[in-house]
């Protein structure tokens, strides 16, 4: 398997780390036209998938039925960082829906995001299954069981009528063979997927250019879900992440996951890509994002610098003295 080299990081001059991965860019035909390192590389798309695993949802118009804003609905989508706007938007999901925060899968913990997470320390605050950050995509699962009469006991197996349907729609949109696509079960309890770097960047070419999808249904479901994602960019993750600072840019749809994963498409240019850094990290994206952007010659600057501003190029030690530099290192291969 080849991988390059994305992003080195120097302390004093002298090379200190490296962070090695892989980026894949396609057209809107499905055809590779942007690679470094090997684009058949096989990833988890761990939180990446939510955008594909709340078709189902968008599909069955649950928004609608329970009355929900775009901004709770967003949440269907959503990697949470338990912020007060987050929590209030999740409240009110469980009151419209009426579900019980103990039918939840999800483990009770602290919100991610420090201040939330201090405030509740701080206060006495227990622990909550609410708090997950995937927690709005179990919420939209144990709705849609409710009104189409699935089981709710079991809606995060991957047997569950509701991850089947899932399932089949990333198939679709990835235009990969259902049965070849790998699964394992995410830190949530989630099924979770896995296929080749290639295969990502398609399905995110459908998110960004839904005429290119053939069922009707699944692509006015994309068409929603899309809108509620770039409508609210902070309730997909919040401030000072890379996908916030992404879907501020209404030309873009994108979402990260755990372990290194990230997709995203640019609308106009009909251009996606996806990227798995090897080590896992999640720290270097925009720094990766932000150079992708600048080699393909994309137009918006503003974007660029706000990703940029996530990750300042500069490495600063405790008494905030420059010690040293981090860059992208990576050529794109153009085919």
């Amino acid at each position: 398997m080849k991988y390059s080299t994305l992003v080195e990081e120097y302390r004093g001059g002298v090379l200190e780390n490296v962070h090695y991965g892989v980026v894949c860019g396609v057209n809107d035909r499905g055809e590779v036209i942007y690679s470094s390192g090997d684009d058949k590389h096989v990833a988890f798309l761990r939180s990446a998938a939510k955008p594909f695993q709340a078709i189902p949802v968008a599909k069955r118009k649950i928004d609608e039925k329970f009355g929900l804003t775009s901004r709770e609905a967003a949440l269907f989508t959503a990697s949470h960082r338990g912020e007060a706007y987050h929590m209030e938007a999740l409240e009110s999901l469980l009151a419209k829906t009426g579900i019980a925060e103990e039918e939840l899968l999800t483990h009770p913990t602290y919100p991610l995001n420090d201040e939330p997470k201090f405030a509740c320390l701080s206060q006495g605050i227990a622990k909550r299954r609410l708090f997950h950050n995937c927690s709005g995509k179990h919420l939209g699962y144990l709705a849609l069981s409710k009104e189409c009469g699935y089981s709710t006991d079991d809606y995060y197996e991957v047997e569950h009528p509701a991850q089947q349907e899932a399932l089949a729609a990333f198939a679709e949109l990835a235009d990969y063979p259902k049965e070849q696509i790998q699964l394992g079960v995410d830190g949530c309890g989630f099924p979770v997927f896995a296929l080749p770097l290639k295969h990502l960047a398609i399905a995110y070419s459908k998110l960004a250019c839904p005429d290119l999808i053939a069922d009707e249904e699944t692509r006015q479901a994309v068409i929603k879900l899309t809108s509620w994602m770039t409508e609210n960019p902070d309730i997909v993750a919040s401030h000072h992440f890379t996908c916030t600072a992404l879907l501020q840019d209404p030309n873009i749809i994108a979402k990260g996951g755990a372990m290194g994963v990230y997709g995203f498409a640019l609308k106009k240019e009909r251009i996606s890509f996806a990227l798995k850094v090897i080590d896992g990290s999640e720290l270097v994206w925009p720094l990766v994002i932000a150079e992708i952007l600048r080699q393909i010659g994309y137009d918006n600057r503003e974007t660029i610098q706000r990703l940029e501003a996530l990750v300042p190029r500069e490495i600063k030690n405790d008494n905030q003295r420059v010690v040293g530099e981090k860059k992208a290192v990576f050529a794109l291969e153009r085919r």
